[in-house]
């Protein structure tokens, strides 16, 4: 091979990328309008906020979000052309907007470097399920104005009247009473301590002596079962537990941030951002 071939073939090789590297360029671009290129990064954000918010991204949504893109140029580039960029309206809107996306970027990089793993969610169902751990129970009221009506229906229950009957047409209660009085499972903690207390002296299927007293009326109360709190296993609320505790813990990283830095505002609400 002579040296006049090499430095042709040189010439045609550089040629070649010359054309080669507009289209490159190119390809990154999905439109030109009035002569501006219109990025495919931007097609990606827009793609990444919808996934942001929850939305499945679909070639459909894809196409959409290149129309949008294209469109965007088109109308960003007739308000610049008529001075909107100059406004002080659009000033101060640039600059919140400015704020969102840096506050947003820098609690996304702390989720990031930050993350919740499995024990701690583990060790956090462990404390919720001990602390509200214990004996769990299902009873009946009947909720009436007097103590004399009580006793009438306490009467009429021991004569062979049906509880759920009376507390259907009797109990002021329109959520239990409906239910025929029934309360569902809760744990003892859930009642005043008057309902809580008497709740608790009866066996299961012991119907109260005599009427219960409380600042909603009076109560006649049937234990129907007990049984040991009930929880969902670990693996069915593990996603729920992280996300309460990364919440958590951004509060947490938000109010460092507040108390630390020097001002001499005076927060009401204890300054997270919202």
């Amino acid at each position: 091979m002579n040296r006049t071939s090499q430095a042709a073939r040189a010439a045609l090789a550089s040629a070649v990328i010359a054309l080669l590297v507009p289209i490159a360029a190119q390809a990154q671009n999905i439109a030109i309008v009035n002569g501006k290129a219109v990025p495919k990064s931007r097609v990606d954000v827009l793609l990444k906020q919808a996934e942001r918010a929850g939305q499945q991204v679909t070639p459909e949504m894809q196409g959409q979000a290149r129309e949008q893109a294209v469109l965007r140029e088109i109308f960003a580039q007739e308000a610049e052309r008529r001075g909107v960029a100059a406004g002080a309206e659009y000033k101060a809107q640039m600059e919140l907007a400015r704020q969102s996306i840096l506050i947003r970027q820098l609690f996304e990089d702390y989720r990031t470097k930050n993350p919740v793993s499995d024990a701690d969610a583990q060790a956090e169902y462990d404390k919720v399920k001990a602390a509200n751990g214990g004996t769990e129970y299902r009873a009946r009221h009947i909720l009436v104005e007097s103590e004399e009506e009580a006793k009438a229906l306490i009467a009429q229950i021991k004569g062979g009247a049906k509880f759920e009957d009376l507390a259907k047409e009797k109990s002021k209660d329109p959520g239990s009473g409906q239910n025929g009085g029934d309360l569902d499972f809760a744990r003892a903690e859930n009642y005043v301590p008057e309902f809580s207390k008497a709740m608790t002296a009866l066996k299961k299927g012991e119907l109260t002596e005599a009427p219960v007293k409380s600042q909603f009326g009076w109560h006649i109360i049937q234990l129907d079962d007990t049984r040991e709190a009930q929880f969902p296993p670990f693996a069915e609320v593990k996603g729920q537990i992280k996300q309460r505790i990364e919440q958590q813990k951004l509060q947490d990283y938000q109010e460092k941030l507040r108390t630390s830095a020097k001002t001499d505002y005076k927060f009401a609400d204890g300054g997270h951002a919202h």
